[in-house]
């Protein structure tokens, strides 16, 4: 039994390397959102053409995004979604509430700080983790049904 993983949220940290590289010997495909920022917010304007109002320019940009991770995140098994501690992460919360109405699996990742703020995001999931390594370790459980 393989899984699809779609990894959403905070692009600060290296998060996501870690998480694949404690996967490297399980069955685990991995997708994200595009990460280089810059990228990601002129995605619209660079295929589309310039917009001289922001809200424009941000608006193409996010709905051209909102295509691959509708499709990424219909497509995975399950959807970890990391709630970073520098930045409101307002894509993330919106990226676990549609896993949510899709009825897919959710795992939640934020640091104790965040326990009240998330407490809704947090009741969708099916864990609520700290690490990327807990992660891992869920994986492997589900995977293999070994706890290492």
């Amino acid at each position: 039994m393989g899984l699809t993983l779609y990894l959403s949220g905070e692009i600060h940290t290296d998060w996501r390397e870690q998480i694949i590289a404690g996967c490297a010997d399980m069955d685990v495909e991995f997708t994200a959102p595009v990460t280089d920022h810059a990228a990601s917010d002129d995605c619209g304007v660079a295929i589309l053409g310039a917009e001289p109002d922001k809200f424009w320019h941000d608006h193409k940009g996010a709905k051209i995004n909102a295509i691959r991770t509708r499709k990424a995140i219909s497509d995975a098994d399950i959807v970890v979604v990391r709630f970073g501690e520098k930045y409101k992460q307002w894509n993330a919360a919106f990226d676990a509430g549609y896993a949510a109405a899709l009825g897919k699996s959710l795992i939640i990742m934020h640091g104790a700080d965040h326990q009240h703020a998330l407490k809704e995001v947090d009741a969708a999931a099916l864990a609520v983790v700290e690490t990327p390594q807990e992660i891992v370790k869920i994986l492997r459980y589900i995977l293999d049904g070994k706890l290492v």
